[in-house]
């Protein structure tokens, strides 16, 4: 993929671009918004960007890919760049925009680093970002191909369900003259988008959490921090309108065949598994399935309900649910630990919660023979698993 004088210069380069990648997407950032503030205001989330996660994130993308390209040359990193590619789709990014990045991010590498980018290394450095670049634009591509037109329409909340003090569901279908709901595969994402009272134009993602095939679109918001979490649990209500994308994400159980499977989630990493649950309850899925939650108590686990009525409904299912307090007999107390879970041979799991919970699980996992191959996760915002590596 990297032609051998380019891979030759990128080896030699890393390690100094490594050490600044950070100061580079610092920098890269503060010239892109200061070119195109419409960016900021109706396109980036503006608490990962004053957070720093969205920075970390990209470093850590750039500099995983430029490590694949060298240590393996005739492979392409799909996993790492379907999961980019889907979150770019559910935000309706765009080919050109890619130019757009390319031009403020070399110019911030040109800052950073001075005199140590010779014409060479920005040639060799130019192929890195436009390998990636365009194997992202072919991907999205096929997405939006897959998918219907790229962008965001206008969805109507026809209920808004307390789940916990802390989470709310919001059903919605298109509003008047829209089209018909589309299917999604369960584990899979929407963009929403909503109008802040500043005027900005903020939008996230959020599973959808309800059960594949329905006539309506069903996601789970819990009240953080975030912008639009804020205003959804604070201003939308029934009859309100919101826009919505089409379905994205990998995060997607594949023909299991008779494989065991394990679904594995923290908080409200949940709502992905709730929807994987019903629709391997509803294709009549009789192999073993190890579901296991972890939240802070019974009263917090949103969609508990939904969570255990689907996983009653699998001929061979094994639930094993973690509070940190307040644990009901047939629960346990204390964060997730499968020490004493049986996890099948073969076993293929899906993990979605905290960045430290899937860590630890996943660290658990292999320890118990599951192939590193065969876990698959959901980071909700910034993926900075790479950048933490």
């Amino acid at each position: 993929m990297l032609s051998e004088p380019s891979a030759v210069t990128v080896r030699a380069s890393l390690p100094a671009v490594g050490a600044a990648i950070g100061e580079i997407t610092e920098r890269f950032y503060a010239r892109l918004f200061a070119a195109r503030p419409d960016l900021l205001k109706n396109l980036f989330n503006r608490g990962n960007q004053a957070a720093g996660t969205q920075r970390q994130a990209l470093a850590g993308s750039i500099a995983a890919f430029a490590a694949h390209l060298l240590d393996h040359p005739d492979q392409r990193p799909d996993a790492m760049l379907g999961r980019i590619a889907h979150k770019h789709a559910s935000l309706g990014v765009a080919p050109e925009q890619y130019d757009v990045v390319h031009e403020h991010l070399f110019a911030a590498i040109a800052e950073v680093l001075g005199e140590a980018v010779t014409p060479e290394v920005a040639a060799a450095w130019d192929e890195v970002y436009w390998l990636m670049a365009n194997a992202l634009i072919a991907i999205e591509k096929r997405l939006y191909e897959e998918s219907g037109e790229p962008g965001l329409r206008p969805w109507q909340v026809v209920e808004r369900v307390v789940e916990t003090a802390d989470v709310v569901t919001f059903r919605v279908r298109p509003a008047a003259g829209g089209a018909a709901v589309r299917g999604f595969r369960a584990g899979q994402y929407v963009s929403v988008g909503v109008t802040l009272p500043d005027g900005a134009r903020q939008i996230r993602q959020y599973s959808l959490s309800g059960a594949p095939g329905e006539s309506v679109r069903q996601f789970s918001v819990k009240r953080v921090d975030g912008e639009v979490s804020r205003h959804l649990h604070a201003h939308v209500r029934e009859g309100d309108v919101v826009e919505l994308s089409e379905p994205y994400g990998d995060l997607v159980i594949e023909d299991s065949g008779d494989r065991p499977l394990l679904l594995a989630s923290a908080g409200i990493g949940v709502t992905p598994m709730v929807a994987m649950l019903a629709a391997l309850a509803a294709d009549g899925h009789d192999a073993p399935v190890t579901v296991v939650h972890g939240d802070r108590s019974p009263a917090d686990h949103a969609l508990r309900a939904d969570h255990g009525t689907y996983a009653a409904k699998l001929p061979d299912a094994a639930v094993h649910l973690f509070y940190e307090r307040d644990a009901e007999p047939g629960t346990r107390t204390g964060l997730v630990d499968l020490t004493d879970i049986d996890i099948a041979p073969r076993t293929r799991a899906y993990l979605c919660g905290p960045l430290p919970f899937m860590r630890a699980i996943r660290t658990q996992l292999i320890e118990k023979g599951v192939a590193p191959a065969d876990i698959h996760y959901e980071v909700f915002g910034p993926d900075l698993w790479l950048a933490s590596a």
